[in-house]
């Protein structure tokens, strides 16, 4: 599952994962520390945004040649640039110094990490084992091309990458990245981009398309939305990564940037390249 809805929220399953965890930390480290009345709710709180800061500032400064461009786009992370491990770094450094200035703050900080990490960690298992043993295939599914005809989404791939991305017309998101998309098909000829239109009529979207002056190709009509639910997504954008064997090699819910498209292209690139493929 890509993402789970809240209400009028969606919120992707890795981000339910670090909030659950975080929860839980917050819990067992109040549990810990009540006696002498010490709480890491604040310490948590800055090793997230020492982590998310260290993480952001690492994925800029190894894709600045994208950003280069658009300075003010760094500090736009509804893009969702980051890097992992600079990020769990600088959480653990602040951490091990909050620790060292306050002796009294260990054993409950410590508690409250661990159990933090079980449970994300049981969080992750459970999702893992409902997920198939090999990565997903490109889905089965025949779509409606703009002209009316039927299409099959997997026999657009051809031996090639493909960069599926789920889109409507009332989605401003959509309308942000879209550029950043067309772009892109013109300049990587070696990966497929097909856009399936979610929900809506073909007049609808090619009124969209019209007034966006977007040229695409391989736009695709999806009105009973079939392919978000088959990959587990009710959110839009979702933007699908399948590298040249057509399985599933990365997913992004939301908005995409410049940089943070080229990251999740450089792999497929790599499938493209690997033997036995042209």
């Amino acid at each position: 599952m890509l993402s789970v809805n809240l209400g009028p929220f969606a919120l992707s399953s890795s981000v339910l994962l670090l909030l659950a965890a975080g929860l839980v930390a917050a819990g067992a480290g109040h549990l810990a520390g009540r006696r002498q009345k010490i709480g890491i709710v604040n310490t948590l709180g800055d090793m997230l945004l020492a982590g998310a800061l260290a993480a952001r500032i690492a994925f800029v400064a190894f894709w600045f040649d994208t950003y280069r461009s658009m300075p003010l786009s760094m500090l736009d992370i509804r893009d969702g640039g980051f890097m992992i491990g600079p990020g769990i770094a600088a959480a653990l450094l602040i951490a091990l110094w909050r620790g060292w200035r306050h002796p009294v703050l260990r054993k409950p900080l410590g508690v409250g990490l661990a159990a933090g990490a079980l449970m994300w960690g049981a969080l992750f298992g459970a999702l893992r084992m409902t997920e198939p043993p090999t990565l997903p295939a490109l889905p089965m599914l025949s779509l409606t091309s703009l002209t009316g005809d039927t299409v099959k989404l997997a026999a657009l791939a051809d031996g090639k990458p493909m960069v599926v991305n789920l889109w409507a017309s009332w989605c401003p998101p959509c309308l942000r990245e879209m550029p950043v998309l067309a772009a892109a098909q013109q300049r990587e000829t070696g990966v497929r981009f097909v856009f399936v239109n979610q929900g809506e009529d073909r007049a609808t979207a090619q009124r969209y398309l019209s007034s966006g002056r977007l040229d695409l190709a391989n736009v695709l009509l999806d009105p009973g939305a079939a392919l978000g639910r088959e990959v587990g997504s009710g959110a839009l954008p979702t933007t699908l990564f399948y590298d040249a064997s057509g399985r599933l090699v990365d997913t992004h819910l939301g908005e995409l940037s410049t940089a943070t498209l080229a990251s999740k292209l450089s792999p497929l690139r790599a499938s493209a390249a690997a033997p036995g493929k042209d």
